[in-house]
Parts: C-alpha cells; structure tokens; sequence
C-alpha cells in the first residue's frame, strides 16, 4: 500500500456539480473578479449545498484563481468566476505537481497543539523520537503498523483514539475500554500487536469523543493517520524501513 492516499474525488467535490458556473446565473466575459469576489460567487453558487470556501488566492495559471475547499481540497476558477477545474496542476518545465505540493502545504499540522495528554503514550528505548497516531483499534492496517512499531527503539508514540463506526461498529466501545483500563498502554499494545483481548472494566471519563472530533477538524477520513513532529502527515500503513525513516527525517 502506498503511504499517502489523495483521493481521485474528495467527498467535498463528490457534492459539487462540476458544471461551467454561468449556468448558476453568471455570464461570459465579465470584468476579471477579486479573490473576494470568487469565495462569495461560489459559496452563492452552492449555497444548497453549504458550500464554506476556505481560501481564494492567484492560480500559477495567468488570470486563473486557486480555491481552497473543506478539507483543504483544491480546485481552479478562472478570472471571471464562469468554470472550475477539479485535479492536478502539472508544472511541465519543472517536472512538479504543483496542487499535490500546495495540499501538502496546507496541511500542515501544528504537532505542539496536539492535546498529547489524550492519546496514549508508548515510550520506547530513550524515547527521543516522537510520532502521533490517529488509530482504531478494528482499523487492519492499523494492526499492522503496530507491528512496525514493535521493532523501534528510541521513539515515543503518542495513540490518538479514532474509531470509524461506519467501518468498524464495535470499535468505539473497545476504544473506551482500552482507555479505562489501569494501564491503557500495556492494554492497546496487548490488543493491537497480540489480540489480547483486555478485561471488562467500568466505563470511565475518556477523550475517545473528543479525539475523532480532532481527526475530523484536521481533515484525516481514515486510519492510521501519522503526524509527524515537523507538521508532516502519512497517511496509511508502511512498512519498517519506510516508516522509521520519515520518523527520523521529520522531526
């Protein structure tokens, strides 16, 4: 599997009618608009659908605008707000794919505001690397990535909690028991690297809520999502040698 995933249809533009914009009332040929001007023709154009445009900025393209939609998905408008362009820009001469380069840069994530007191937290050998985990404990390439980290030393895992329920029904509750247990960590590596199931406890207070509500507010649809220290993000499983080198690269 590769490690990073961009989806060919965001679930964003999957709700998009992707027709010439002068059929939601515009006309050919007007006055090149403002940024401003282009957030507010879109969101009226759409305004059935809710549409929130995040950010309205020049395309690399001459007279073209890039749009940044809900999870930071990009499309292009041109000058005059008529037509839109969903996928790739490919710069020829530079050999880049430059949408893919400006998603990366958006989504950035700032590792230092990361609640690291919600996630359950592995420390092996001296710990001095560090890596975030959006995880579901039913999640199978979870399991598998586990199974990466059983052969590290020296880095420290922070687990965020993140149960799908359209995908795993039963994983929610299992997160809740795994973080109510005396020691949450023995019981997720015992589950997620040996299926040892841990043993009923009560129900306590826990941040499995408030986790999932995280992962969504930063734009991750699946697990295992890895955040690395330098704000960096991968997406899915990866195999040891590819895995614990982008943890050292990108502290």
């Amino acid at each position: 599997m590769k490690i990073l995933h961009r989806p060919a249809v965001s679930k964003t533009m999957a709700a998009l009618c992707l027709l010439p914009l002068i059929a939601c009332g515009q006309t050919p040929m007007q006055a090149q608009k403002t940024p401003a001007q282009v957030k507010e023709t879109l969101e009226k154009a759409y305004a059935d659908q809710q549409l929130t445009v995040k950010e309205v900025k020049p395309a690399p393209i001459k007279g073209w605008f890039e749009v940044v939609l809900p999870d930071n998905q990009i499309v292009y408008v041109d000058g005059e707000a008529n037509y839109m362009l969903a996928g790739s820009l490919y710069d020829l001469k530079a050999k880049k794919d430059l949408t893919a380069e400006r998603e990366k840069e958006l989504n950035i994530i700032d590792f230092a505001t990361l609640p690291l007191d919600d996630a359950i937290k592995e420390v092996r050998g001296n710990g001095q690397n560090k890596v975030v985990v959006f995880s579901d404990p039913d999640c199978p390439f979870c399991h598998r990535l586990e199974q990466e980290f059983a052969k590290m030393t020296d880095v420290t895992i922070y687990t965020f909690l993140m149960p799908i329920d359209s995908l795993h029904p039963n994983a929610r509750a299992k997160s809740v028991q795994i973080w109510c247990q005396p020691d949450r960590t023995a019981a997720w590596v015992g589950w997620m690297r040996n299926k040892q199931t841990p043993p009923k406890v009560a129900e306590c207070a826990n941040p499995v809520n408030k986790s999932t509500q995280l992962g969504d507010r930063l734009g991750f649809t699946g697990t295992p999502t890895v955040v690395f220290p330098n704000g960096q993000v991968q997406m899915g499983y990866a195999p040891y040698d590819v895995l614990q080198q982008a943890i050292t690269q990108n502290q």
